[in-house]
């Protein structure tokens, strides 16, 4: 596994997956697992920089891992595993915060918008949220991360820490690059196509989720918001349209061509009608499995003890030459 290229990607466990999410990340991961060594990481540490339920927040963090495996990933080939059980990312991102800039930290806009929405939980853990980050991804001697958009400007902060290290104290971390997908279209809200789909919408008829029911996905692609044109067509002036197209496109594999041919003359109804059914046979392999996974919590702890075992062994190896690097005395154990 040695020769193959780092990728890390960190998820929330806030238990909500989205088709959103589903299309333009994790479906193109089960593509990746072949030719990268993968690590997916439940990253619970940063979920507590706003307050959680402690049994929802267990809950969720097993709830993602099912989605996960029920989404196809291959236990052998990647692996999964949460950020708590592996201290070495507490432990690096304490260092890294000692050589990382108020100022740096004082720019990044999701700070600057969190703090807006979270006055009376302004917590330093919000403000070094970015840190702990670069820490999850320079363990693991990542070459590649996929990010989105909003999280550009951390990345960014990774590779100037590794950087940073590197210049002070010799050649330690690999300075990771953005993973850009091939086509990850963007899924976009079904209430308001033009913004991203959001699990966190207060409107819960703007997402699907892949545990959502037939009857749930049904309801909610009939709601999605179109136009007065009722024409079938890939294109900027429709985009509840366009959005709807995609996700079609994303699932079937047929081109944009096909899909405005086939539908040429038809109303939305039928073209809705169809969609929903498609996104329900879609979905119904990984709702039924991430049932059954939940139902067995031993099955999960192994997933998640192997995973961190593996995990663990990565990241001590770097951890111990960046003590070492930094001037700690060498820990001996009776």
């Amino acid at each position: 596994m040695g020769d193959k290229k780092v990728i890390f990607s960190g998820v929330q466990p806030s238990g909500k997956v989205t088709i959103g999410n589903y299309l333009g990340a994790i479906k193109n991961w089960v593509s990746l697992q072949d030719d990268y060594d993968c690590y997916y990481c439940i990253v619970d540490l940063h979920a507590i920089t706003v307050p959680q339920v402690p049994k929802d927040l267990r809950r969720n963090s097993l709830e993602l891992l099912a989605q996960y495996i029920a989404c196809g990933l291959d236990l052998e080939k990647n692996t999964m595993f949460i950020q708590s059980h592996v201290s070495a990312h507490a432990e690096l991102a304490w260092i890294l915060n000692c050589m990382t800039y108020m100022g740096q930290l004082n720019r990044m806009t999701q700070f600057k918008e969190k703090s807006k929405k979270n006055e009376a939980n302004l917590n330093a853990g919000l403000f070094t949220y970015p840190v702990l980050m670069a820490a999850d991804i320079l363990l693991y001697q990542t070459d590649l991360v996929p990010v989105g958009e909003d999280q550009k400007q951390h990345l960014e902060l990774a590779r100037d820490l590794a950087e940073r290290f590197n210049n002070r104290y010799s050649e330690t971390f690999k300075v990771p690059e953005p993973y850009i997908a091939k086509v990850g279209a963007r899924i976009m809200s079904l209430q308001d196509p033009t913004s991203k789909m959001s699990k966190s919408d207060e409107n819960e008829n703007s997402y699907i989720l892949l545990t959502d029911t037939p009857d749930a996905i049904r309801r909610k692609v009939k709601r999605a918001v179109t136009d007065s044109l009722n024409r079938i067509k890939y294109c900027d002036e429709q985009p509840g349209i366009k959005n709807l197209l995609n996700i079609y496109s994303k699932i079937t594999g047929e081109s944009m061509e096909e899909i405005e041919q086939r539908y040429e003359g038809e109303g939305y109804a039928k073209f809705k009608k169809d969609l929903a059914e498609i996104i329900v046979e879609e979905l119904r392999p990984i709702r039924e499995k991430v049932e059954d996974l939940m139902k067995n919590k031993d099955y999960l702890e192994k997933v998640y003890m192997e995973g961190a075992n593996k995990a663990e062994r990565a990241a001590w190896k770097t951890l111990r030459k960046v003590y070492r690097k930094v001037g700690f005395i060498q820990k001996k154990f009776k």
